[in-house]
């Protein structure tokens, strides 16, 4: 058996095509695995993506046999350690072959940069923060993940867990099926919510209103999950960044602003799965497949199911059902557009209120991700 030597990448060019490549070779016999479209990937690692103006990463790659066999990142983003108090790492984008020689070196690299920074802990895996995609998954490995979300071999626990990090929270997906709800009760919720707040409106955000519509979204967004575990604030680059990204795919009917007449209270966004579209095409557009993917790409035709990425409250608004309305408008919207099987996702594990409020629809969790964490 060769030795492991691990190298250190830019985020740039071809160190980041070669970073990308390592976890097509991983899973290139994995049904269920999706790969990212590159285009986007890259856009995310490069200096146009405002995280990088409070934030820096670190990318390294694992070599035996002369393979590339391993990839993570390093992460330190000072929002989030100034917002929490704290003194982080994350670490991120992991991905390797089920060899404990591989993961203890690529683990022992990024932990040995996070001790140098002064750093006292570090937590993963966020890819890179938790306002993206996060989470290692631990149960639910018979399908493949939905749009904005992880996926992973089942063997990655034990190569983490291997490495001394330990639980720190679970986030939960849950499934609702539309096709056995009854639609009539979609009617009664947004009635209850005209007599409990009758100031309050539920207007749709599309394609056309959503530039006006951001500052609002991040007014609501760092007021909503200000208390939540893990919670990094974004600013109103990194909100316009994003919305630049899923702008294109933004779809009528499944995003929504709660307001009254003198502010935004309330906002939910859900996205079809594109995941269905998307798989087939291997991470790259430039290929014959991508005609069976562009009618779903372009917004000709709706995939059949959906992910809420997400539903909250201002805190002065909550406990008005202000929630309850946005969801039952979105899922009452979506059911028309033809989706039938919605994620719900991710949920915090001891977010009791929310998980209620998905099993008022008929919710049930059926996936666990898990982010750790390890002292330095």
């Amino acid at each position: 058996m060769g030795d492991v030597h691990i190298q250190s990448l830019t985020r740039q060019g071809t160190d980041l095509r070669r970073f990308i490549g390592v976890s097509h070779a991983i899973y290139r016999d994995d049904p269920y695995w999706v790969a990212p479209l590159r285009f986007d990937f890259e856009k995310m690692f490069s200096d146009a993506n405002p995280l990088f103006e409070h934030a820096e990463m670190e990318l390294w790659v694992a070599q035996k046999d002369g393979r590339d066999v391993g990839r993570i990142a390093g992460i330190v983003d000072r929002h989030f350690n100034e917002f929490h108090q704290d003194r982080a790492a994350f670490f991120g984008f992991f991905e390797c072959v089920n060899d404990h020689a591989v993961s203890r070196q690529l683990f022992t690299t990024v932990c040995d940069w996070a001790r140098g920074k002064g750093l006292r802990h570090i937590l993963g895996p966020l890819n890179p923060t938790t306002n993206e995609e996060c989470g290692l998954l631990v149960e639910g490995f018979d399908s493949s993940p939905v749009f904005m979300m992880t996926y992973n071999p089942p063997y990655y626990a034990d190569l983490v867990a291997d490495a001394g990090f330990v639980k720190g929270k679970n986030l939960l997906a849950f499934t609702i099926d539309l096709a056995d709800t009854p639609m009539e009760r979609f009617e009664r919720i947004a009635a209850k919510l005209n007599r409990r707040a009758p100031d309050v409106r539920v207007v749709r955000v599309t394609r056309r209103n959503l530039a006006s519509a951001l500052a609002e979204v991040k007014e609501i967004y760092n007021e909503a999950w200000k208390n939540n575990w893990g919670f990094v604030p974004m600013t109103g680059d990194e909100i316009s960044f994003l919305a630049s990204r899923l702008k294109p795919l933004l779809t009528e009917g499944l995003a929504y602003l709660a307001r009254n007449a003198h502010e935004p209270a309330g906002f939910l966004l859900a996205m079809p799965d594109f995941n269905l579209a998307i798989k087939p095409l291997k991470g790259r557009l430039l290929t014959p497949k991508l005609f069976g993917a562009l009618p779903y790409l372009l917004g000709w035709k709706v995939p059949n199911s959906c992910r809420i990425l997400t539903l909250g409250v201002k805190e002065k608004y909550q406990g008005r059902g202000i929630e309850t309305a946005m969801l039952a408008e979105g899922l009452r919207a979506g059911f028309k557009l033809g989706i039938r099987t919605v994620e719900a996702s991710w949920i915090l594990e001891d977010n009791v209120g929310v998980q209620r409020l998905i099993a008022l629809f008929g919710g049930k969790p059926y996936k666990t991700y898990r982010i750790y964490d390890r002292p330095l």
